[in-house]
């Protein structure tokens, strides 16, 4: 059986620009792109209350839920559509409803950890990671929580110190050593469009004919 898509992972620090950069491939490549947020699969904390779900440290491998990913994953690779949850960051929980994904030609996994797990890193053909100075990046993070996601300035910076920073050394960093391609400086022009002229060339190798013996 023909491997039906080709899968690239996008990870990096928090406001790298990594969702910047799936966002352009999704745009220069068009239809035959489904992307698959890391955020969707942080586990179903329906089981805690609140201010419980508040403390918990959503910047550690073990907030994912990686074989539901992996399995996701696995599924769109065999042809079949799967069920990707949705998350609410205001309530740091799942919704109840979730989103189709029809399988297509490009998969992109984007996210902090996305070339941490094993299994996730063994279904995917281009492993990439953005990097971007840690100053821009901290920036981007607060302007994100603070004016899209409506949380207090204070509360921000307390969570970068005592978790998203210790955690983007521990895990997050040491996963560049998984990745193909590296992206300086978040949206890079130059390393997107080579990017964007490999899933091209991709996509033109799937479409010719082969010849059987």
């Amino acid at each position: 059986m023909t491997r039906p898509s080709f899968v690239i992972a996008i990870a990096g620090g928090t406001g790298a620009g990594k969702t910047a950069v799936a966002r352009e491939v999704k745009a220069a490549v068009g239809e035959p792109v489904t992307r698959l947020p890391l955020d969707n699969y942080y586990r179903d904390l329906s089981h805690l209350p609140f201010e419980e779900r508040r403390s918990v440290n959503y910047d550690h491998p073990s907030a994912f839920e990686w074989d539901l990913l992996a399995d996701h994953l696995d599924a769109l690779l065999c042809g079949r559509a799967v069920e990707m949850p949705q998350y609410d960051f205001s309530v740091h929980n799942r919704r109840e409803e979730t989103v189709t994904v029809e399988p297509s030609e490009i998969v992109v996994v984007e996210g902090i950890l996305a070339l941490y797990e094993e299994r996730v890193r063994d279904l995917v053909d281009l492993p990439v990671y953005v990097q971007t100075d840690a100053d821009v990046r901290i920036l981007r993070r607060i302007q994100r929580d603070v004016i899209e996601r409506g949380r207090d300035l204070e509360g921000v910076m307390d969570q970068y110190l005592s978790t998203v920073k210790p955690m983007h050394e521990q895990f997050v960093e040491p996963t560049k050593r998984h990745a193909d391609v590296i992206i300086p400086e978040g949206l890079n022009r130059s390393a997107v469009d080579l990017l964007i002229e490999k899933i091209h060339a991709e996509l033109r190798a799937s479409d010719e004919p082969t010849l059987e013996a």
